[in-house]
């Protein structure tokens, strides 16, 4: 047996070249067997850098001489070389720049020519029988010269500069390609290798992957250290098992999605990706890919998977949480942009028929009327022509999202005008009580006024509120919100909002709402000089407003417990001055305060505009009380007149018939007496 020679030629997926040779003249049969059995265990690899050893007896009896074709060297062997070697032939670290030319060797089906300098893959389209063909760590540019080793199973070209993949068409009978340590960009002419089940594409250029339709018997695909970002059509491979993508540049799962996909694959590598580094890795992984035995080169548990499967459920879980928050997010967005458009057409129209009005009045505006004590302005009527086109426009808006309600930690915030109606909801008590800021927006402030009774009712914590786009123009606005039970902070947005504007605003706010103890404006601190100030500067406005005003209007105006105070004000004013004590004078002179402000009231546009038709009612039904009455005594004084024309003639007239009637007493008194008894 010591006569038998061996070479094991082994690489990954269980394939085993072995060629075996005999020194005995009656044993020199050749066996060539290509065993494709499944390897003793799962984790063999093709490495990045395929090492061959070779024995090193061969080489020492092949002589290379110079050929009269110019830079061609002739291959030669000696007899018994070529009995001892007759299948195979090596040709390593031999510093080859070119391929030799190789006659007489018709029969080889193993040639080597690793650890050379050959730039080009030439001479050898006539060893037809070949089957295994290594160039590993050449120079070669382009795969050429192959056309005719239509029997070749093994093609071994790792670490050359080889850019594209091409002239593969008539090698169909390929088993394992290795082209790791090249330079290719893209994968490609491959389609047609159906028999392919090696592919070493490592330490390459690729920066995706895909194009991998045809290689249904691909069971290894090595992609390691290259570029790639995502990989498609990997889901299209039937038999492929195991995928090797460590140290590229994969960020997410959703780029290799199709791995999910991929019923037959068993062992994957991710290590050395940007993905590998997400908690969610191992998990997403595992959970999507349930037919794993290895990742990452790490056997996986059946306790890794149950976790996994917990894991990605959460995962799932805060996804769609996500989603559901963006979608929300993205519908507040556009509702909000919606009510901001609307706003804006109704100002504009608002704007449009103020115009109008104003060409079309030929009257002179009517005086403010005066209505429990304070000015009311007048308001104009919005009517005349409207512009078309915003008046469609305004329509189109009114079938889509106008308002919006939101809570969101301690605030209220409300859009549009319908917003408000929020306040008749049934709010329980906790989120109620947890609302300590309302912030209002696109809102006209004289429909804010309308609700704040409810919104002090439900929202008793409220201490801070917000304005923005809600037509504050006059000071006396402001009057509307001493009804509310306290506030502590007030924010007036300068946009859209004209009275901000005003120099003293912020003192008459401090004045008139004194009573709330204000501690922010704006976001400013309020300090006692800034009391003071709004005191000197507005204090006497109150006390005329006060002065001017009946008792009966007065007391109108202030509720129950300002009117007990009141009373006691007016009561107090008939007593000896001596009597009443320090504290009373200074009570007295607080109540007086607070009920001189209570006169700076604020009436809305629509109150307004009732109060006028109420006036104008009273109006119509007092003209023609009066009518009828200038009617009737005009009838009176007619009659009266024709009563004095007519009484000497009637005077005479009734003398003259008592004369007669009475003339025959006895006669008189029988018919006065028939008289009566027939009235009986």
């Amino acid at each position: 047996m010591a006569g038998i020679q061996s070479l094991r030629y082994k690489v990954n997926c269980g394939l085993h070249l072995v060629i075996q040779t005999s020194s005995i003249p009656d044993k020199n049969k050749v066996e060539f067997k290509l065993n494709r059995e499944t390897p003793s265990f799962p984790g063999r690899l093709l490495q990045h850098d395929l090492e061959r050893n070779y024995s090193s007896r061969q080489g020492d009896h092949i002589n290379l001489v110079t050929s009269s074709m110019p830079s061609f060297p002739i291959l030669q062997r000696s007899s018994e070389e070529k009995v001892l070697y007759s299948d195979r032939l090596t040709l390593e670290r031999q510093k080859l720049t070119v391929c030799p030319i190789i006659d007489g060797e018709e029969h080889l089906r193993l040639l080597n020519f690793q650890h050379n300098f050959i730039t080009r893959i030439q001479n050898i389209s006539n060893l037809q029988r070949l089957i295994f063909l290594d160039l590993y760590d050449n120079q070669i540019e382009e795969i050429s010269g192959l056309s005719t080793l239509k029997s070749l199973r093994v093609l071994l070209l790792g670490k050359n500069r080889i850019r594209k993949i091409s002239n593969l068409e008539n090698l169909k009978n390929l088993d394992v390609l290795d082209l790791h340590g090249n330079q290719i960009t893209k994968i490609e002419n491959v389609n047609h290798l159906c028999d392919l089940r090696v592919l070493n594409l490592a330490r390459n250029l690729l920066s995706h992957v895909d194009n991998l339709n045809g290689l249904d018997s691909l069971t290894e695909l090595n992609l390691r250290h290259n570029q790639i970002t995502f990989v498609r059509d990997v889901d299209n491979l039937p038999c492929l098992q195991r995928l090797f993508l460590s140290f590229n540049n994969i960020s997410s799962f959703d780029s290799v999605s199709c791995l999910a996909d991929s019923t037959s694959l068993s062992d994957i590598t991710f290590d050395g990706n940007p993905i590998a580094q997400e908690s969610w890795y191992k998990h997403t992984v595992l959970q999507n890919m349930m037919q794993l035995r290895q990742l990452d080169m790490k056997r996986i548990t059946e306790e890794e998977r149950r976790v996994a499967s917990v894991v990605a459920k959460k995962e799932e879980e805060k996804k769609r949480e996500s989603h559901k928050q963006s979608l929300l997010k993205e519908k507040k967005r556009l509702t909000i942009n919606n009510v901001a458009r609307k706003w804006d057409l109704q100002q504009r129209v608002a704007n449009l028929a103020l115009t109008q009005d104003r060409k079309d009045s030929q009257s002179p505006p009517q005086e403010p009327c005066q209505i429990d004590g304070g000015s009311i302005s007048e308001f104009p009527e919005e009517t005349g022509s409207l512009d078309p086109g915003l008046s469609s426009a305004l329509q189109g808006l009114s079938t889509t999202e106008t308002h919006l309600v939101e809570i969101e930690g301690d605030t209220l915030s409300l859009y549009g005008s319908g917003a408000l109606e929020c306040l008749d909801r049934n709010w329980s008590i906790q989120t109620a009580g947890m609302v300590t800021t309302v912030s209002f927006t696109f809102i006209e402030f004289d429909e804010i006024v309308q609700v704040l009774p409810k919104l002090k009712m439900k929202f008793p914590n409220s201490l801070h509120l917000k304005f923005k786009e809600t037509n504050l123009v006059m000071l006396q606005q402001f009057n509307a919100l001493a009804q509310l039970r306290r506030v502590d902070q007030l924010t007036i947005d300068p946009q859209g909002n004209p009275v901000v504007n005003f120099t003293l605003w912020k003192y008459y706010v401090l004045f008139r709402l004194s009573h709330f103890s204000m501690q922010k404006i704006n976001g400013t601190e309020v300090t006692q000089n800034d009391m003071i100030m709004a005191e000197r500067l507005f204090g006497i406005l109150a006390h005329v407003a006060s002065s001017e005003l009946p008792q009966y209007r007065m007391i109108s105006i202030l509720g129950d417990a300002r009117k007990k105070q009141y009373r006691y004000l007016l009561e107090s004013k008939g007593k000896k001055p001596g009597i009443v004590s320090e504290e009373t004078s200074d009570s007295k002179r607080l109540m007086g305060e607070n009920t001189n402000r209570a006169t700076l009231n604020y009436t809305t546009r629509e109150f307004y505009h009732e109060k006028l038709e109420e006036i104008k009612d009273k109006k119509k039904f007092c003209k023609m009380y009066v009518e009828d009455l200038v009617k009737e005594a005009t009838a009176i004084n007619m009659k009266n007149e024709a009563l004095q024309k007519l009484w000497p003639q009637m005077f005479i007239e009734l003398v003259r018939d008592a004369v007669i009637e009475i003339r025959s007493k006895d006669s008189y008194m029988k018919l006065c007496l028939q008289q009566i008894t027939d009235q009986k």
